[in-house]
């Protein structure tokens, strides 16, 4: 267990820090304006930041609110600029030390080197083995209600101020936690609501792994999932963790927590899941194929090449990658006229 974080403001409050963060930031964002407006003055913009910081009289800034509507309708709360390079410097340099260390190894989501991907692999490892093992067992698909706009800000920093004990940084955190107008919830779309939502569900996850001391269990971020034998048993399971949720973390799982028998599978991380297969759920599907015939019809009028075009989808590839495609692949890029 790592020890408590104390006296790191100061030695992390440098230029070379701040502009770590800031050339981390832009990755890939180069082509927007306030990226653009950034970068002409970018030394004198981090000495800026660097005394706002060095003073105290660093302010948070508003929100810039939009809505996506992929995979789900969600509210995004997206910061300004100079805001996201202090967030990334406060993740890198303060919560990802102080935290990460102590998540459980089956806890993906904003984790180096443990995505989605590598989240649905190990689910389905673990789902081979309780086959081996048990021949049958069942499925809990737990899913938090509104799990941002849910979490509580003063139990968040009672959980902080137990690791974190420099008093900089605390003043850091809560210019940044309190900001949001509303009274609960973290916004959706900063580097440190993605760390620090990790950061607040890593509760659960001692408690589920390490009181109920349950071998088969895994986490994205609010999804999660328990392998068990035994159907009562799991149920058993599933009210001490509702019941640890509300108490401990003012959490409740939505209509779509169940159980399920393993011969169904599970749906985890944009995948359907079984023993011996991992496919693409009908949503993905349904999307991919209305890209792919959406792309096809701008290279047929000229709009776009079949290099942007296969650009465009990076993303699905990705996910194609992992899954069992191959009839899908055929009937999209090859068959479909």
């Amino acid at each position: 267990m790592p020890k408590t974080l104390k006296n790191e403001f100061e030695k992390a409050l440098t230029y070379e820090n701040l502009m770590k963060a800031h050339l981390k930031c832009r990755l890939g964002k180069g082509t927007r304006e306030n990226v653009i407006k950034f970068n002409l003055k970018q030394e004198e913009y981090i000495w800026w930041l660097y005394e706002l910081l060095k003073t105290k009289q660093y302010k948070h800034g508003g929100y810039t609110v939009f809505y996506v509507t992929e995979p789900k309708l969600r509210q995004i709360q997206a910061s300004s600029y100079k805001d996201r390079i202090v967030h990334r410097w406060c993740v890198d340099n303060f919560l990802d030390k102080a935290f990460t260390p102590q998540f459980i190894n089956t806890s993906y989501a904003c984790i180096k080197g443990k995505g989605m991907h590598k989240a649905a692999l190990d689910v389905q490892k673990g789902m081979k083995e309780c086959k081996k093992k048990y021949g049958e067992y069942y499925i809990l698909k737990m899913d938090v209600s509104k799990y941002f706009p849910s979490i509580d800000r003063d139990i968040l920093m009672n959980i902080i101020k137990r690791k974190i004990k420099d008093k900089d940084v605390i003043w850091l955190l809560e210019e940044i936690i309190y900001k949001k107008e509303d009274n609960k919830g973290l916004p959706i779309g900063n580097l440190t609501s993605q760390i620090l939502a990790n950061v607040y569900y890593n509760e659960a996850d001692q408690y589920i792994k390490h009181i109920l001391k349950i071998q088969y269990y895994y986490r994205y971020m609010d999804d999660s999932i328990i392998l068990l034998q035994n159907k009562e048993e799991l149920k058993k399971v599933k009210q001490k963790i509702e019941k640890f949720l509300d108490e401990k973390l003012k959490l409740k799982f939505n209509n779509k927590t169940n159980i399920f028998k393993n011969k169904q599978g599970v749906n985890f991380c944009g995948y359907k899941i079984n023993e011996y297969r991992m496919k693409l759920r009908t949503k993905g599907k349904a999307r991919l194929k209305k890209k792919v015939k959406y792309l096809k019809n701008e290279i047929k009028i000229g709009r776009l090449s079949s290099v942007d075009a296969k650009r465009h989808l990076c993303g699905h590839f990705g996910y194609m990658k992992y899954a069992n495609v191959y009839n899908l692949s055929k009937k999209i890029f090859i068959n479909e006229n």
